[in-house]
């Protein structure tokens, strides 16, 4: 199958194409390189550099697909609430003009990155996909929308989609590694302390309910992700009628002090840490069940150890 991936010189978009291609499928990479990087992009995929908003580059592009993988959005909270109009641009008018171009092209099958953000502060943990949508922020208001835009296009224009919400993406690949502007994501801040290239990692809140005091977060590795967005296209393929899954790592998670004591086992190096004080709105437990898509496609990490996500990520930072 040739299929379009939106966003896919990113960090999740280029482990995708990776994936993509490792499962025999061809790949489009359809990025503005806003955020990805020309080099993260397989050899062996085809490039666009076009804007989503660039209808007539769209309409070229999906000329020459049978599905597409959307992952192409901004994803900032903090920002997302000083800057809402962004992100429903990006976000929602951005998601609808490629839908209506797909439309265009009777082009119905859709893999759509979303997130567990739009639980918000679900009260029960680990979250199943049955928890109330409650976003707190632009961010995962925006991303619901463009989900119940799915839900609307898929009865009236026979669009069958499928909706995948995580939260931590981690590690690295062959062809991905997160490399954000600015970074903000917990391992590779405290990768980079481990390197000498920020001063330390500032740990956010010592007195939650949880066994050490610091916050539990989900962490998925990178690979996995995109596996499930394989699993998810083809079983689009195969007659799949579409619906939403998590992608958790199946436990019960790792802590903020966690993630730093294995980083330093891994690196062999020391990290200085500053302990502050809770940041508002941060839960003390966010993990994502994955009980549905491990029913219904068949989807399990393989590599969810966080010793092995760690150590992926440093072996690509030092490279």
């Amino acid at each position: 199958m040739r299929v379009l991936v939106t966003g896919g010189a990113g960090y999740i978009g280029s482990g995708v194409v990776e994936q993509l291609l490792a499962s025999g499928h061809s790949a489009v990479v359809y990025d503005s390189l806003y955020k990805g990087h020309r080099d993260a992009v397989h050899p062996q995929a085809e490039f666009i550099q076009a804007d989503l908003l660039d209808a007539a580059a769209l309409t070229s592009a999906l000329d020459r697909v049978e599905a597409v993988v959307h992952m192409a959005a901004d994803s900032l909270v903090g920002e997302s609430v000083r800057e809402p109009a962004k992100y429903y641009r990006n976000n929602v008018v951005a998601g609808l003009l490629l839908l209506e171009a797909m439309r265009g092209r009777s082009i119905r099958w859709l893999v759509f990155s979303s997130t567990a953000a739009i639980y918000g502060e679900p009260a029960r943990q680990p979250i199943e996909e049955t928890a109330p949508a409650a976003p707190t922020n632009p961010y995962g208001e925006t991303k619901l929308a463009f989900e119940r835009a799915l839900h609307w296009y898929s009865l009236a224009y026979g669009l069958r989609s499928i909706s995948l919400r995580y939260f931590n993406a981690a590690g690295a690949t062959a062809y991905c590694r997160e490399r954000h502007d600015p970074e903000t994501h917990l391992i590779p801040l405290v990768l980079q302390a481990a390197l000498g290239r920020l001063p330390e990692v500032t740990v956010f809140g010592t007195d939650y309910p949880t066994p050490d005091g610091t916050c539990v977060r989900d962490y998925v590795h990178v690979e996995d992700l995109a596996r499930a967005h394989v699993l998810a296209l083809d079983s689009l393929a195969s007659g799949h009628p579409g619906g939403t899954y998590n992608l958790g790592c199946g436990g019960t998670g790792y802590s903020v002090n966690e993630v730093i004591e294995v980083a330093r086992s891994v690196c062999g190096r020391s990290i200085p840490i500053r302990l502050g004080a809770r940041r508002a709105g941060d839960p003390a437990v966010l993990i994502a069940s994955s009980s549905r898509i491990s029913r219904d496609l068949g989807w399990q990490p393989r590599l969810q150890d966080l010793r092995e996500i760690v150590r992926s990520a440093w072996d690509a930072l030092k490279a």
